[in-house]
């Protein structure tokens, strides 16, 4: 692997001694936690939720906090209130105040002193992504954002989970992906892997269980009729 890769996390840590990390349980956020951990100082890593407690993120959280002797903070995604003032799969509720993601950054930075936010955001993953780091280089000054892996492609970031023997979010295995979105084939997903985990999520959608069954439906009506 490229000693190239790993400039991006040693300027950052020669221009500041501590920085927050945005941790999803996402591969690319898998690696740079660890960069953070490994070049940094001090570290403050936060997780946001959709669904506070799901035990499949727990469990994926403790794994890390046991690694690294660290306590993860979790914090409502900010996304959470488009979803409950707009009534996403529930009642809407227009007293909820929206939340941006940059009040969740000026939280960040009032509560833990540190300016810096490091996340796991590739060129590879957009074309919108690939414009921003492209403006704004994988260290952004003004809006203090660092970006690790920004430079990286899938591979090598796999190579990287491989060799340190770092842990991938378990609904990896089934949503390919780290739980992220109240996307019906996401939640089906989780119903049918983790139905102690959908019960929760539907405490706080109750029309969750509606949306995974038009989906069943429809897919159902997709499929090859069978012989």
């Amino acid at each position: 692997m490229s000693n190239l890769l790993f400039e991006t996390v040693k300027a950052a840590s020669r221009i500041s001694d501590g920085c927050v990390v945005c941790f999803s349980g996402g591969k690319d956020s898998i690696v740079t936690l660890d960069l953070c951990a490994r070049y940094f100082k001090r570290i403050h890593v936060v997780f946001m939720y959709t669904v506070p407690g799901l035990s499949f993120q727990e469990a994926n959280l403790r794994w890390y906090e046991a690694k690294y002797g660290i306590e993860i903070e979790r914090i409502p995604h900010f996304q959470l209130s488009d979803f409950l003032r707009y009534g996403t799969f529930r009642k809407y509720d227009f007293d909820v105040p929206i939340v941006s993601i940059l009040d969740v950054y000026k939280y960040l930075r009032a509560s833990t002193g540190m300016y810096w936010i490091a996340a796991g955001e590739r060129i590879a993953d957009s074309i919108v992504r690939r414009a921003m780091i492209k403006n704004s280089g994988s260290i952004d000054d003004k809006r203090g954002r660092i970006y690790p892996v920004a430079h990286w492609n899938k591979q090598e970031v796999m190579r990287y989970i491989a060799h340190h023997r770092l842990k991938l979010a378990p609904e990896m295995s089934v949503i390919g992906h780290s739980f992220r979105s109240l996307e019906p084939e996401e939640l089906t997903a989780v119903k049918k892997h983790y139905p102690r985990d959908f019960e929760k999520i539907v405490e706080w959608f109750p029309l969750a269980e509606a949306a995974v069954k038009k989906y069943e439906l429809c897919h159902e009506e997709n499929s090859p009729a069978k012989v």
